[in-house]
């Protein structure tokens, strides 16, 4: 190998000192990196484990969410229509009320004016008595009983009332 340029010796002592380097990079280096590579290589495994796991419990939130979004939905709509209905019945109630006053009022209207047809009534019955008693003093020229004829007279009144009545 001499012609090639190779010495023996120099060969073997390279190849040992390779060896011997090959070793200990080997016990020192080697092991380590794999180590540290194999570490790494499970903490990415970890990593994306944990990245899986938190996917799935986001899903899962998700869902939750958009279900409790759902029944708050459902919920609000049941407020709502209550609300609906209690407006409803307050409106109806408040109809009833209005009639129910209304109707007292015409009640109350029409006593007072009966009661101001019957005052009018016997103011007009006393006017006509002191009327009729005025003409019979003129027409007879004497004083007659005033006492009398009005009695006569509202008796004539109320009778003639009760046949147009009946």
């Amino acid at each position: 190998m001499q012609g090639l340029g190779i010495d023996g010796g120099v060969l073997l002592s390279q190849v040992i000192s390779f060896l011997v380097l090959f070793g200990l990079l080997y016990l020192v280096a080697y092991k380590p990196l794999m180590r540290m590579l194999d570490e790494r290589s499970r903490r990415i495994k970890e990593s994306m484990d944990q990245t899986d796991q938190i996917k799935e419990q986001a899903e899962l939130a998700d869902k939750e969410t958009a279900k409790r979004i759902e029944e708050a939905n459902k919920e609000g709509q049941k407020l709502v229509e209550r609300a609906m209905q209690a407006g409803e019945e307050m409106k109806l109630r408040a109809k009833e009320e209005a009639r129910k006053e209304a109707e007292m009022l015409v009640s109350r209207a029409r006593t007072e004016i009966e009661r101001e047809r019957d005052d009018a009534i016997g103011e007009l019955r006393k006017e006509f008595a002191d009327l009729t008693i005025i003409a019979a003093e003129k027409v007879i020229d004497r004083s007659l009983d005033k006492k009398v004829h009005r009695e006569l007279i509202d008796k004539v009144l109320e009778e003639s009332t009760i046949a147009k009545e009946e």
